[in-house]
């Protein structure tokens, strides 16, 4: 999991540095080639782009840096935290729903994917097989049961393997 974060972060730092200095400089000179800065739409629009692929850049710098200092091993095998897979059972739907804790950036809904810092990730955090958790959701409160628990180490060395 945290190979394919660092992919996809490298992935988008390499698209927006392409966009940074090769598209928006080009976009900006033909801005300008047609006059009046003060009211040119167009050279407004590549500006701000301009501004937010920097500070989109210096984002994911620092999203690569937490990435870089997670320590696997640090990690506990036997309770969920980030990148651990979870199947649980919705106990008032009486159906299992399988979820994988992700940072915030990069949630996939269709795949399964919760943030570490919305109400089902922070809920699930620390739970264990077999453990009960109460959640508040904006609808409400819901209980699960952890059916199935694989944490980020386990997933590690299953793949080791």
């Amino acid at each position: 999991m945290l190979d394919e974060i660092k992919a996809r972060i490298s992935e988008e730092v390499e698209a927006l540095t392409r966009e940074l200095n090769i598209e928006l400089p080009d976009r900006i000179q033909k801005a300008v080639e047609l006059g009046d800065l003060r009211e040119n739409a167009e050279y407004k629009s590549a500006l701000e782009r301009q501004q937010f692929v920097q500070a989109r850049i210096g984002h994911l710098a620092g999203r690569m840096a937490e990435i870089s200092k997670i320590n696997v091993a640090d990690m506990p095998a036997d309770r969920a935290g980030f990148g651990s897979r979870l199947r649980v059972r919705d106990l008032a739907l009486d159906r299992e729903v399988t979820f994988t804790i992700v940072a915030g950036d990069y949630i996939d809904l269709e795949a399964g994917h919760v943030s570490l810092d919305s109400p089902i990730g922070r809920g699930l955090i620390g739970s264990r097989e077999g453990d009960e958790v109460t959640i508040e959701l904006p609808a409400g409160q819901r209980r699960f049961r952890v059916v199935e628990l694989a944490t980020l180490p386990r997933q590690l060395a299953d793949e080791d393997t």
